[in-house]
């Protein structure tokens, strides 16, 4: 299931859908890229920190919500995905989810400059 979401196509960062929020004002998107940036470092660590479904589902909910909001529709392909696992895939999820960040990061570069 993962693995399907994982190479679906979708791009990883869409400048254009955070552009339509922020319009030319790179302050402010470099503000937003920030803020998704440790928000992705938040959720990984409530990922692997989980016990329970409630806190796994609040951490990828969370990372999906995020990532939408700039544009970085793959990882939250990745995450809602991920929200339904059961607990043994945890793990692996997360390496994925991981991975998914690092690939979104370094097209967000590649496209903005922006560097966390």
């Amino acid at each position: 299931m993962l693995a399907d979401v994982q190479n679906n196509g979708t791009a990883l960062f869409d400048l254009d859908h955070l552009i339509r929020y922020t319009g030319t004002d790179e302050a402010l998107q470099a503000e937003l890229l920030g803020l998704m940036h440790n928000q992705s470092e938040n959720c990984v660590a409530l990922m692997e920190a989980a016990k329970d479904r409630a806190s796994w589902r609040i951490a990828t909910h969370t990372l999906k919500g995020a990532s939408r909001g700039v544009g970085a529709f793959a990882l939250a392909d990745v995450c809602e995905a991920a929200e339904e696992l059961p607990q043994e895939s945890w793990p692996g999820a997360t390496l994925t989810v991981i991975q998914k960040i690092r690939e979104t990061e370094a097209v967000i570069f590649e496209v903005t400059g922006f560097s966390a």
